[in-house]
């Protein structure tokens, strides 16, 4: 056999396309090109038909907040908004809310007793401080007794006065109430502090201590870093994953804050991308961010309102119904919510927000009416004076008066008040009673005055009876006479004007304004008075210090108006701004409160809702949306109904930056 040559065999091992030339090279490489290309894209779909986008973990979150933390931990927390929102990422509680409803979180399960006059909770196994200390019914326990200790001074104190605490278990504990309560779950939510950082300390050193400002919590989050300036203000901090959290991980395993005193500093970083997110002032939106673009705003429900409460016990023209009731169809809501809410948000006519529980609305609604306003004021005794500001005259009840005959002989305090009457103008004088004596004792001299007297208005004293002179005797007419001429009635006026009160905040300041406006077309004079949250806290809501107050208030996820309406709660200890009372009222709110039955509960909050409107002792303004402005990159935050703008973190751990396939 004879085998080819060398040159022969390399003809066997040239590759195709080194043989073709031409048109046959060109498709050549078109069809092998094609055929890769339309493998690599069945693959591809493959790939992605079979797996699906899940959230990773990695990034961190940066977010601006104004003000800075004062007491980072769940007793004080109410008073700050900057607190709550780090109290509600540290710490956590026996429940807590997720996705508008109320879950347990440290809490494994619980059990409502006694019509809702016990609640047994039962803890979850192997909890942790985030120091590794054992977290147990015992720190549950310390937690609500300090909230009960007077010298602790918690916001959170009202909630709490009238509830026992007792251990049945490792685990367990039982919560006994003075009344049923359909609500007390929601008090559950409450943030737990751990005993064995705070047991040494004096209660009455809480606010003091340093511990508020390095917390130990049990919730997703730890802190890392704390940043503060040269005058020890805290400007930053960094919070990290906590590793021995009871819930599911977070995905974002780093969350920092910045903050800001000014709303301009914030958003100036926000556009040159400092940071990732912050809540909306109310009077701004995300348009007006046309330098960043990379940018979602999500908006909340909440469940509160801002009104004017006025104070029935420190203002004398407030305490009039007829005022209240004018100052109310005198408001007009729709230009509030136009120039400081942009339209982002409700008018609330209501104490009870029916939109938002989905009780019926009100019989009567103030709507603004200028016109009525004025004519019940009319009505009420109040004319517009000279300064163009309404007053009424009223004329108060005489101090004194004659009541009994007087004649010769008679001795006592009456006849001690007639010698001055006759020895003093405009009743008497030196023409009367030129001897002016004051001794109590009717003498002669006392009765040749009355004699006098009565010749000189004999028209009304002596002419009824045909008589020419006077008997000297104190008797009917004689006696009407000088108590008319002696003691005229005194005349209080009382001016339309009052002062209103509020924290000093922009928006809130600009709603005073606006009000003042609007009420100053009525007649109505308004002096506005401002202070910051704490001081407002601590010195004027506590000893309703005002004459109307602009606040807010938070009715949460299970509607509980008897703090805010009950007459038990006004005073120091409760949230009756208003100090009203209404006994009628008062058997609504029991009944709601203790009822389980939720449509027996929102009969009576119906039935209460117009009892309210009708006595006026507020006017309910709006209820903002609550606007938070994110970068798209961050994903997984859900809108919804949140109790508090801090609940905006409740599903924290569902908050994502990254993410990864997997397959279906």
């Amino acid at each position: 056999m004879k085998f080819p040559k060398k040159s022969q065999w390399r003809q066997f091992f040239i590759a195709p396309h080194q043989i073709l030339v031409g048109r046959e090279k060109i498709s050549f490489f078109i069809f092998l090109f094609l055929f890769f290309a339309s493998s690599s894209f069945l693959l591809v779909d493959f790939y992605l038909k079979n797996t699906k986008i899940v959230p990773a973990q990695g990034g961190e979150y940066v977010e601006g907040v104004l003000g800075s933390p004062r007491w980072i931990q769940p007793i004080y927390a109410p008073l700050s908004d900057v607190d709550r929102d780090l109290s509600e990422l540290i710490f956590a509680g026996l429940m807590k809310y997720e996705n508008g409803k109320i879950v347990p979180d440290l809490a494994k399960d619980y059990k409502i007793l006694e019509d809702g006059k016990v609640y047994e909770v039962y803890l979850k196994d192997n909890l942790f401080w985030q120091d590794g200390e054992p977290l147990t019914v015992d720190d549950v326990i310390f937690t609500i007794e300090i909230i009960q200790n007077p010298d602790v001074k918690s916001p959170l104190r009202g909630n709490w006065l009238e509830v026992k605490l007792e251990k049945i278990s490792e685990n367990g504990l039982r919560f006994e109430l003075k009344n049923e309560s359909s609500i007390f779950l929601e008090l559950l939510t409450l943030k737990i502090i751990p005993k064995h950082i705070w047991s040494d300390i004096p209660p009455k050193n809480f606010s003091l201590a340093t511990a508020n400002l390095n917390p130990i919590g049990s919730g997703p989050y730890k802190l890392e870093n704390l940043f503060q300036d040269a005058d020890g203000k805290i400007i930053s901090l960094d919070l990290i994953e906590n590793p021995l959290y009871s819930g599911e991980p977070p995905y974002i395993p780093k969350i920092s804050f910045r903050f800001f005193d000014s709303e301009e500093k914030l958003i100036e970083d926000f556009k040159g991308g400092k940071i990732k997110g912050f809540s909306l002032p109310p009077n701004l939106t995300g348009g007006q961010f046309p330098q960043n673009t990379n940018f979602q705003e999500h908006s909340f429900s909440l469940p509160r309102y801002f009104a004017v409460f006025f104070n029935l016990k420190n203002s004398k023209v407030l305490s009039e119904k007829e005022v209240r009731v004018a100052l109310n169809y005198g408001t007009n809501k729709n230009e509030i919510s136009k120039k400081v809410l942009a339209n982002f948000g409700e008018i609330v006519s209501s104490p009870i927000l029916p939109d938002i529980y989905g009780f019926n609305l009100p019989n009567k609604i103030y709507q603004y009416d200028v016109a009525k306003a004025k004519e019940i004021l009319e009505k009420a005794g109040f004319s517009i004076n000279e300064n163009g500001v309404r007053e009424k005259t009223i004329k108060m009840e005489l101090a004194f008066q004659f009541k009994s005959n007087l004649s010769l002989g008679s001795e006592g305090k009456e006849v001690e008040e007639l010698q001055k009457c006759l020895a003093n103008p405009p009743a008497g004088g030196k023409e009367i009673y030129p001897e002016g004596e004051i001794t109590g004792t009717f003498g002669k001299k006392t009765k040749e005055a009355v004699i006098l007297f009565q010749e000189k208005y004999k028209d009304d004293i002596l002419k009824p009876f045909d008589l020419e002179k006077g008997s000297g005797e104190v008797r009917g007419k004689t006696r009407e006479k000088l108590n008319e001429v002696c003691f005229k009635k005194p005349e209080e006026k009382i001016p339309l004007s009052f002062s209103l009160t509020t924290v000093n905040q922009p928006a809130l300041v600009e709603v005073a304004t606006i009000l003042k406006e609007q009420w100053k077309e009525l007649g109505a004079e308004i002096e506005i008075k401002t202070f910051d949250i704490a001081t407002l806290e601590r010195e004027i809501l506590r000893k309703r210090q005002f004459d109307a107050l602009l606040f807010g208030e938070v009715l949460g996820q299970l509607p509980d108006l008897f703090p805010f309406w009950h007459s038990s709660q006004k005073g120091e200890l409760g949230l009756n701004l208003s100090n009203y009372e209404n006994k009628k009222v008062d058997e609504f709110l029991e009944t709601a409160r203790k009822s389980l039955d939720e449509t027996e509960r929102k009969k009576n909050l119906e039935e209460f809702q117009e009892l309210i409107i009708e006595d006026a002792p507020a006017i309910f303004l709006y209820n903002p949306d609550y606007r938070y402005l994110v970068s798209k990159e961050i994903k997984g935050v859900k809108e919804g109904v949140l109790t508090d703008p801090s609940k905006r973190f409740s599903g924290i751990e569902a908050w994502y930056i990254k993410t990864r396939r997997i397959w279906k």
